[in-house]
């Protein structure tokens, strides 16, 4: 039998476009905690302007997690952890995909852990299939009019295909 589910979760990202891999981050940590705020950054600060609108990516998250019975979508344009704090989440959740990603995310952990001591941060390493995956990847592929399939959601590569057409 499954421990019962307990507490809010935040999932902080751009999502500059939602992958496959956010997806299953997201739907992993949907089995663990009794809601799941993802939440979509206005304006990232690591990144250049984004391709979609934060209204569009939003959309884009929503249409995927409907299915899931205990996620939100919400976007934010505050310190996560101010945001974590608005929403009552006890846990900021992320994924992991390879040794660069820890070395950022230690370097956040500390600061998020000195502003919020009480909000934990929790890692979940990608499933195998998309350690390699990436928004930023996947942005490339697109330009070069490269197939998406099994990288993102059917009307996510639509649209990106779209937007990115050289």
């Amino acid at each position: 039998m499954a421990p019962e589910k307990t507490g809010i979760a935040v999932c902080p990202g751009s999502y500059d476009p939602v992958t496959l891999g956010h997806l299953d981050i997201i739907a992993r940590v949907s089995e663990v905690f009794e809601t799941v705020i993802v939440a979509v950054v206005n304006s990232p600060v690591r990144k250049q302007k984004t391709v979609f609108t934060i209204e569009e990516r939003v959309g884009f998250v929503e249409a995927e997690v409907a299915k899931l019975g205990n996620v939100q979508v919400k976007p934010f344009d505050t310190l996560i952890v101010d945001f974590a704090r608005e929403n009552d989440a006890s846990a900021i959740v992320k994924g992991l995909r390879a040794i660069s990603d820890f070395e950022y995310e230690f370097e956040m952990n500390q600061l998020n852990r000195k502003m919020a001591p009480d909000i934990e941060s929790i890692y979940l390493m990608s499933s195998p299939q998309y350690s390699f995956l990436s928004s930023s990847g996947v942005k490339e592929l697109a330009m070069f009019g490269g197939d998406l399939t099994d990288l993102v959601p059917p009307a996510v590569a639509a649209r990106l295909q779209e937007a990115l057409k050289r």
